[in-house]
Order: C-alpha cells, then sequence, then structure tokens
C-alpha cells in the first residue's frame, strides 16, 4: 500500500492503492482536497506535491491550462489529474 500524507489537513495520512487517483484517494480518506468539477476543467484541485514528485505520473495538458511551468516545476499538479504510484506529502 502507498501512503499519502494531507499535510494542510493537519498531517492526516491515508493508505491507498498503487496508481490511485489523488483527489478520489482525498474524497475517500477525507483528505480535504478542495475541488468542484473533478475533471480538470475548473482548476480548484491545485496542490503541491511536498515530497514524492518521482511517485506520481507525468503532467496531462489539463495541468498545462491551469499552471504554469514554473509551478509545475515547483511540484503544483491538479489532484484530478494526478495519479500516485509511491508514497507522497501534498498541501493546497
Amino acid at each position: 500500500m502507498i501512503r499519502i500524507t494531507f499535510i494542510t489537513n493537519q498531517g492526516k495520512t491515508a493508505e491507498i492503492a498503487e496508481k490511485t487517483n489523488l483527489l478520489r484517494a482525498s474524497l475517500r480518506a477525507q483528505g480535504g482536497i478542495p475541488f468542484k468539477c473533478g475533471g480538470g476543467l475548473c482548476g480548484t484541485c491545485k496542490c503541491t506535491i511536498e515530497s514524492g514528485r518521482e511517485n506520481v505520473d507525468e503532467i496531462k495538458p489539463k495541468e498545462r491550462k491551469h499552471l504554469t511551468e514554473e509551478q509545475l516545476a515547483q511540484g503544483r499538479r491538479l489532484a484530478c489529474q494526478t495519479f500516485v504510484h509511491g508514497d507522497i506529502s501534498v498541501s493546497w
């Protein structure tokens, strides 16, 4: 199992299966990542992968519409577009 730490939510942790969508994991575990659409259209689920950036999948085209190259380089992602395959810590 993979561990996600939701830093902004008092360090709450959740154990998830590999290749789980970050927003869905947050919803199931009550991790607290904010969202509205869940499909990459609104950008409200912007978050920062604080540790474990190597444990998320590639950046999607929808993310590039809401985040600058500088933000992406700093670990910003859309939770609804991000799939996790190893331990991470996330804030928003």
